[in-house]
């Protein structure tokens, strides 16, 4: 399937689309620190989140996006809904 760009945020950087584990979380639900390549990224801030969906031949395909801010890095992640699973789907740029 054809995923990159899915939430659609910045044509400037590329899709990664890496799987990633959420270590915590705030108030249950916004990404609070993150591991990704054996690197665990702390979260300052959620500077945005919002809800993608995208029809597929296997149904509707649903995304909750964040852009995130940590000490060095902005970045854009994505839990598909449909299986449950976390990804970084890119790097924005650097603070």
């Amino acid at each position: 399937s054809n995923d990159r760009g899915f939430c659609m945020v910045s044509l400037r950087s590329r899709a990664l689309n890496e799987p990633i584990r959420i270590t915590s979380k705030r108030h249950g639900y916004f990404p609070k620190s993150f591991t990704w390549r054996g690197k665990r990224h702390a979260v300052e801030a959620v500077e945005q989140c919002w809800t993608v969906s995208q029809p597929r031949w296997s149904g509707e395909a649903k995304r909750h996006c964040f852009r995130l801010r940590t000490e060095k890095v902005r970045f854009v992640v994505y839990q598909d809904l449909q299986r449950d699973q976390w990804f970084l789907e890119r790097i924005l740029r650097r603070n």
